[in-house]
């Protein structure tokens, strides 16, 4: 397998002296593809986040990859294309697009160029590195045309691309200026992946739309066939998963129990709301503590007795929009804390900007009642997953998005809601504090089974299962849909995995 994404699973760190040092990255793709090209072997592609002419630093990333167990490849960029390519046309043209804010989009041709040149780089650096028969993986919107690169180079197949944010309507895709050629390059891969069924069904509309030619054939829960010239390829959805047993070991490890329960006693058992999301206009911060200081004001009876901690991981605070973002976070924490802060030690928001070690992140999971988790549009959201894997009394309420990708499989056992609409999310945050301990665990038990049978290596079997199935319909369907296919090999059972119904004891 050759995995192929934006950014290597290593990032450059300075530590205290300004000496640059290699750490291991996160962010749902790591976390999903990391373990399982340690177990399969492999390649994995991706921009490195330093100066080529750092030998040292290129030297440790190559060592880095054998001990993960497959190799590394670097493509270096220079600043002026870093700055076309990722700052400008994935971050500022396709990641507004594709979350409906086409208000926050610059159409600047000079972007598209820069992404055209380096996605070319990309499908250079991986026709040097492929051999007949190996699957070719491309992850995400910074790097769409890579297959129609690899075609044009000669390569035969089979290539596979996964997108892990929305896929938009037809009638928000229709305002790209270069809309055709961008699905004529996602026609080029034989198998694509998208989050929930909305975006597989936002691209096939698009497509019907803009490219009548092609024809497609399949509906429901099965995968679309779509057929261009004498090619045909698929496209399926495929929910992404995490990897539910590392994180059931983890945070039953008793550094991690003893900081959640700390946590708790410092709070004086007051109801905990989490929310961690990444600083990025898409999550919905604003609105959820406009939605926060709202439950406080419509439910006195909340007051003194829950306490919202809002995590935020800092993210592109280089790009103007987002350092407003952050300065408008803070102004709202700082009004909703002045005005409802009560003497005796009550502070109903705790902000914490900063990156969260592992254990903290697992702490704060354990400690927390209630999760609040309300993306504006979000792919998946594996936030929601995590916390459901690390909850395990089970005495908890997770209130999600109906608009993340998780929502499709989590309806019923959630709170779902709208983020736009404070009011039904304060009385949502109002309901999860009021709902009978009976009730929390029955929900949260499914939600568990649910993230423990679809984790991210049924995800990726399903996938690459998929990818790899002579032309026609494959063996099954994938991960979460009614006929999923059957994992090809069998994981034992992790610590507190017991029989369907049992409480799952992470």
């Amino acid at each position: 397998m050759i995995v192929v994404s934006n950014r290597l699973p290593w990032m450059v760190r300075r530590d205290r002296a300004g000496v640059p040092r290699l750490v291991a990255g996160s962010g749902g793709l790591v976390s999903a593809m990391a373990p399982v090209l340690a177990a399969r072997g492999g390649t994995w592609i991706g921009g490195a986040d330093f100066c080529g002419q750092d030998a040292q630093l290129a030297a440790e990333l190559c060592a880095a990859g054998r001990r993960a167990g497959y190799e590394l490849r670097p493509l270096f960029l220079d600043e002026q294309e870093r700055r076309g390519f990722y700052h400008g046309f994935s971050n500022e043209v396709l990641w507004p697009l594709f979350h409906d804010l086409t208000s926050l989009c610059r159409f600047e041709p000079s972007y598209w160029q820069a992404y055209c040149v380096v996605n070319r780089r990309f499908a250079a650096e991986v026709g040097q590195a492929a051999t007949p028969g190996d699957l070719v993986w491309v992850h995400d919107y910074q790097l769409m045309l890579v297959g129609a690169g690899l075609r044009d180079m000669g390569i035969a197949g089979p290539l596979a691309f996964f997108l892990h944010i929305p896929f938009p309507p037809p009638d928000i895709f229709m305002k790209l200026p270069w809309r055709r050629e961008l699905l004529d390059a996602l026609l080029a891969y034989d198998l694509l992946g998208f989050q929930a069924p909305r975006d597989r069904r936002n691209f096939t509309d698009c497509v019907r739309d803009l490219l009548p030619e092609v024809k497609i054939s399949g509906r429901g829960e099965h995968f679309v066939r779509l057929r261009t010239g004498s090619r045909e390829l698929r496209a399926g959805r495929f929910p992404i998963g995490i990897d539910y047993n590392d994180f059931y070991r983890r945070a039953a490890a008793p550094g991690v129990v003893r900081e959640a329960a700390a946590m708790r006693r410092l709070l004086h058992d007051r109801q905990l709301v989490l929310g961690v999301d990444r600083l990025d206009y898409t999550k919905g911060i604003p609105e959820r503590l406009q939605a926060f200081g709202l439950a406080l004001e419509r439910h006195p009876e909340l007051r003194e007795k829950v306490t919202l901690v809002q995590v935020v991981v800092p993210s592109r605070e280089d790009i103007p929009r987002y350092r407003e973002l952050k300065a408008r976070i803070e102004n709202l924490v700082g009004s909703i804390n002045g005005r409802f802060t009560r003497p005796g030690g009550w502070v109903p928001i705790h902000y914490v900007f900063r990156n969260l070690a592992p254990d903290d992140l697992l702490s704060y999971y354990r400690a927390a009642q209630i999760a609040l988790i309300t993306p504006l549009k979000d792919g998946m959201n594996l936030v929601a997953k995590e916390y459901c894997a690390a909850s395990p009394d089970e005495d908890c309420v997770l209130v999600l998005s109906e608009f993340a990708g998780a929502a499709a499989a989590m309806a019923g056992a959630a709170l779902l809601v709208n983020p736009h609409d404070v009011t039904a999310v304060a009385d949502a945050i109002a309901t999860a504090c009021a709902m009978p301990a009976s009730e929390r665990r029955a929900r949260m038990r499914r939600l568990r089974r649910g993230v423990r049978r679809h984790d991210v290596f049924w995800w990726v079997d399903a996938f690459v299962r998929a990818a790899i199935a002579p032309s026609g319909r494959p063996s099954g369907e994938v991960a979460g849909m009614p006929g999923a296919l059957p994992p090809p090999r069998r994981r034992r059972r992790g610590p507190g995995e017991g029989n369907e119904g049992a409480p799952l004891i992470r």
